[in-house]
């Protein structure tokens, strides 16, 4: 099955690539896609913002999810204490095997960081943490996070917002 993932940036990225982020991100390093046109066309937004140049662009790809089976991937169906725990080690930056080479599943968003910033500080366990995600409603992300991962997305277009 073809499914169309979208990448929002502040330039067109035709060829994608793996770039080291200065932040910490939810699923580590990688080149982030969704499924959401309208997350993507967000994330375009805020990177023009954080990096002061550049138009909001929404790169578009088709990946082959036949191709899955060839990939060591991570899913998450939803917030688990399995998800929270990948993603609370990757926010802290904290060394841990991880060889996937994608990984998807939630993304911690704007609604969702305040929720896992108590979390990470203790104020919340993962079950309270867990219960007060459980409602929202959470787009999805894709990180492809190896060479062998990116040669499976297929550029289609871009759009500009």
């Amino acid at each position: 099955m073809t499914k169309m993932l979208f990448h929002g940036s502040n330039v067109e990225v035709c060829e994608p690539k793996i770039i080291s982020p200065a932040r910490r991100l939810d699923f580590g390093s990688g080149f982030y896609l969704t499924t959401n046109f309208d997350q993507a066309a967000r994330w375009a937004e805020l990177t023009v913002r954080r990096k002061e140049f550049g138009v909001p662009v929404v790169s578009v790809f088709e990946f082959d999810e036949n191709c899955l089976d060839q990939l060591r991937c991570l899913h998450f169906d939803g917030p688990s204490r399995e998800w929270l725990r990948f993603v609370s080690a990757n926010r802290r930056s904290e060394s841990f095997f991880n060889d996937f080479d994608l990984v998807y599943g939630p993304v911690a968003n704007d609604r969702t960081m305040p929720v896992i910033s108590l979390f990470l500080t203790g104020v919340y366990d993962e079950d309270e943490t867990i219960k007060r995600l459980l409602p929202q409603k959470l787009c999805d992300q894709y990180a492809f996070r190896t060479e062998s991962a990116l040669k499976l997305l297929k550029f289609m277009e871009v759009k500009r917002k």
